[in-house]
């Protein structure tokens, strides 16, 4: 069996933004900032986020990683030649001992800049403007009756929530504005606390439920989810305009330095007004994905064949969601599709290797998946007896699907000319993809010849990429479901 992953699954589906006050800089429970700074993450090779799962921050769509924050910070890990690795924030009450910590290397949850906030962490220049709003229900009525009467029924200005119970996380930036709103207007606005495991967008569902009556929310969110929610009306404003921006560590100055000059520079292209458009004007877009049995976040499922890989995939042994991430390089998803050298379905056989696993062109998505793990677990037992960790296995297993066995066996005969460790990965790949060059092609340990390797690694690369997305999802609506 490959070990799973392991991920660090802080995650909770919360988009509100919390002002952690009680934790304050010079107490014992806030440790000392871990010395990682811009130099060390290229070292590493990869930046670390903690990140939001949610419907705008980050979710799976498709079978592809979605989000604003995440394709905005996956874009600056680009532009510093270092890969983003996501780690979805469970509780935000901690997340910023995790950042400190070294878990992450920078916070993506949609969090407002406050006074509080900036005692403990350091932030980069504003990713977005925002206010605070009212987020309450409308009557159940209230496509029959007129503008006026539909205004009348609502709470119209913060003047009004005097004796109105209000339901937000104490730790949030909404509690704190309450609290001064309430001294403002001179009467006293009931805040109910709700557990720190609730997040912004339950929030918004109960009201929109009738569950509870009112929450605040950013308005950049509660827009969002007035699409979900017809219901609901988040006109009300309750704060100025607020920044919302990047968490960093205090002793990362490099890391800082670098986002905000990227920021600056990007945030005038035409590719970031798109990319805000896309998560933030697309009503139709952002309605017809949160609808989609595909959209992980709220429906649980990856593929149309979840249950297939799930009864079959334990036969390699190997995750389902490893052989999702294969089949989605693969196909797509798509059992009609066709590919170069007249590859077929969901798993792309070629025909001769079809055929030997009895499906062909005709076959259902069912038997091309069944015969696929078939022929993975044939692969899998090939690197059996050479490759010791099941982990770095998977990794010789994926390539022999997409370029054949021979060509990963000459790699790997390369790496012990070469005096390179051939149970890693990392070694054999680079012979892999330097197999398009005459001095290794041409070499005598190799009886395979020509190979364009870089395309090969490439699709291991994504795989695996892919897959610990595919695996942070699955475990996270399942840990979300257990809670309930």
């Amino acid at each position: 069996m490959i070990k799973k992953i392991s991920y660090i699954l802080i995650l909770v589906f919360s988009i509100s933004l919390f002002s952690c006050k009680e934790v304050m800089v010079n107490e014992p429970n806030l440790p000392r900032p871990v010395k990682k700074d811009l130099k060390e993450i290229r070292a590493d090779g990869k930046i670390k986020a903690l990140i939001n799962y949610s419907a705008t921050s980050y979710f799976i769509y498709r079978g592809q990683p979605m989000g604003f924050e995440y394709e905005l910070l996956n874009q600056y890990a680009k532009s510093q030649g270092v890969e983003l690795e996501v780690i979805p924030i469970k509780n935000m009450d901690s997340v910023f001992i995790h950042l400190n910590h070294g878990v992450g290397d920078v916070v993506a949850a949609n969090l407002t800049v406050t006074l509080d906030r900036k005692k403990q962490v350091d932030f980069s220049s504003p990713i977005l403007f925002t206010k605070q709003v009212l987020v309450q229900r409308k009557p159940e009525n209230w496509k029959k009756i007129s503008k006026k009467s539909l205004k009348d029924s609502l709470v119209n200005s913060p003047l009004e929530l005097g004796g109105k119970t209000v339901f937000v996380r104490r730790e949030s930036s909404f509690y704190e504005r309450l609290n001064s709103l309430s001294k403002e207007i001179g009467e006293k606005i009931k805040i109910q606390v709700v557990p720190g495991e609730i997040s912004m967008e339950q929030l918004i569902e109960q009201v929109a439920q009738g569950t509870i009556d009112y929450t605040v929310a950013d308005k950049n969110i509660a827009l969002v989810n007035e699409w979900q929610y017809p219901n609901i009306d988040a006109s009300v404003e309750v704060s100025n305009e607020q920044q919302i921006a990047f968490a960093l560590r205090k002793n990362s100055d490099s890391l800082t330095v670098s986002i905000n000059n990227w920021l600056k520079a990007y945030q005038k292209t035409v590719a970031f007004k798109l990319l805000y458009k896309k998560y933030y004007d697309n009503r139709s877009q952002h309605a017809k994905r949160i609808n989609d049995e595909s959209f992980t976040l709220s429906s649980g499922q990856l593929t149309p064949y979840d249950e297939t890989l799930k009864k079959y995939a334990p036969q390699i042994p190997w995750d389902w969601e490893l052989v999702a991430a294969l089949i989605y390089q693969e196909s797509r998803f798509n059992n009609s599709a066709l590919g170069w050298g007249n590859s077929f379905g969901v798993m792309q056989f070629m025909p001769i290797t079809g055929a030997k696993y009895g499906v062909d062109s005709t076959s259902s998505a069912h038997e091309n998946i069944k015969a696929g793990v078939k022929y993975i677990r044939y692969l899998s037992k090939m690197w059996e007896d050479k490759i010791a960790d099941s982990t770095e296995r998977v990794k010789y297993v994926l390539a022999s699907y997409n370029v054949g066995p021979g060509h990963v066996f000459d790699a790997y005969r390369l790496a012990q000319k070469y005096n390179k460790n051939p149970q890693l990965w990392k070694e054999v790949s680079y012979f892999l993809k330097n197999k398009s060059k005459p001095k290794y092609y041409k070499d005598e340990v190799v009886k395979h010849g020509y190979c364009k390797g870089h395309i090969t690694y490439k699709y291991v690369k994504e795989i695996m990429e892919r897959y610990q997305h595919y695996k942070t999802a699955i475990d996270t609506h399942q840990e979300v479901l257990a809670e309930q």
